[in-house]
């Protein structure tokens, strides 16, 4: 049992000090991404579209034509309307993204896609590193630090759970040295944060590793494989010539009136560039969750492809729609951001909190050695004298 103890701490240790620094970058990055459109609103006038005389959205014919018009060499693949009182923006074929009121059709800004948010974004997935290296150190630091929160939890639990063992395990002791204090806000702030950050880990390994993903949902849905992704195609039979604006504008208020459960008014249309491609809808955009719907663009007819409504989702499909909603604290609004905000500013205090325990330790046994070095030898006849 004393070894398994020693192995323990041991590996808490070192992978602990090894993984470090990229767990401060992933949950420092992650603290600011929680927050990411509460900021956004803050900070960036285009996203707001005042509608005093409370006009009806226009169609997204209407503001591909005043895009085309303004920008006629740019290609454009789909418009987002985010909503009632916000603008609609519309991907081109650069990083450019085009900020339109939907309710006159002018366009507002024309913004570089890489942003201060897709800055940090890309610190926390892949600490500035282009490529799969940068992804991949990611994957795996989180895969350690998976492996912390179990070590760090067995080093937690109390010997006995008496009144003193329990007040040291569950509380800080703030008029102690620092060294105490540094001590406790490690062990038990990050008890304390443990189901959190738990999610946040297997969150994100769902995420970074396919293996985990197929792995955990075939664990929760009782040894199910996880659903393939299925491509979605109209009908060519009948060579038809290429749908036009007119049916992804039908296509549209199906969106917003049929379709759409959640959030009706905020959905993403594409603008389909061959006859074989469907028209796809992004509905039900709701505390970080969304549905995709794909229409034949014909007969706008919903294809086998597209998603259930989340109402309809068994537990494991409900868990893989939400693995993104689940990893930024969206899932319950407000109230469930703030919780996992804190969870992560834990996060990211672990490794100093644990580095400076180390540091301490490994100062206090430098300094009993040089001390006993430095130490009077007593001979058996000085001893005598």
């Amino acid at each position: 049992m004393n070894m398994l103890k020693k192995i323990n701490a041991w590996l808490h240790l070192w992978l602990g000090l090894a993984s470090g620094i990229v767990v401060i970058i992933v949950g420092f990055t992650g603290c600011i991404l929680v927050f990411e459109s509460e900021l956004e609103a803050l900070t960036m006038k285009h996203l707001h579209a005042p509608n005093p005389d409370n006009k009806a959205m226009l169609p997204p014919s209407t503001l591909w034509k005043s895009v085309k018009q303004a920008l006629p060499e740019k290609k454009i693949h789909s418009v987002w309307y985010h909503g009632k009182d916000q603008t609609a923006h519309f991907s081109l074929d650069s990083d450019s993204l085009v900020y339109v009121n939907p309710y006159t059709a002018e366009i507002v800004a024309m913004v570089d896609h890489e942003d201060f948010f897709h800055f940090i974004l890309d610190g926390h997935t892949s600490l500035w590193i282009e490529g799969k290296l940068g992804t991949g150190i990611v994957s795996y630091a989180t895969l350690i630090f998976f492996i912390l929160l179990i070590t760090g939890v067995i080093l937690w639990w109390p010997k006995k759970w008496t009144k003193s063992e329990r007040e040291k395990a569950l509380t800080v002791k703030w008029r102690a040295k620092f060294k105490r204090v540094n001590y406790d806000l490690h062990n038990v702030l990050g008890f304390y944060s443990l189901t959190i950050a738990l999610i946040l880990t297997i969150t994100g390994l769902i995420m970074g590793f396919q293996w985990f993903n197929k792995s955990f949902y075939w664990m929760v849905s009782g040894g199910g494989a996880a659903p393939r992704y299925e491509r979605a195609f109209s009908d060519t039979t009948q060579n038809l010539p290429l749908a036009g604006l007119a049916n992804v504008d039908a296509a549209w208020r199906k969106g917003v009136t049929e379709i759409g459960v959640l959030n009706k008014e905020a959905i993403i249309v594409s603008f389909p560039d061959k006859a074989s491609e469907p028209i796809d809808l992004c509905t039900d955009m709701h505390n970080g969750s969304w549905r995709y719907v794909y229409l034949d663009q014909n007969t706008l007819e919903e294809l086998p492809a597209s998603q259930p409504q989340i109402s309809e989702l068994g537990m494991a499909q409900w868990l893989r729609r939400t693995n993104y909603a689940m990893h930024v604290g969206a899932v319950g609004g407000l109230t469930t951001k703030i919780l996992f905000f804190i969870a992560s500013l834990i996060c990211t205090s672990l490794p100093i909190t644990g580095f400076y325990i180390w540091w301490g330790k490994k100062a206090k046994t430098k300094k009993r050695s040089k001390t006993s070095s430095t130490a009077p030898r007593f001979s058996v006849s000085a001893g005598k004298a």
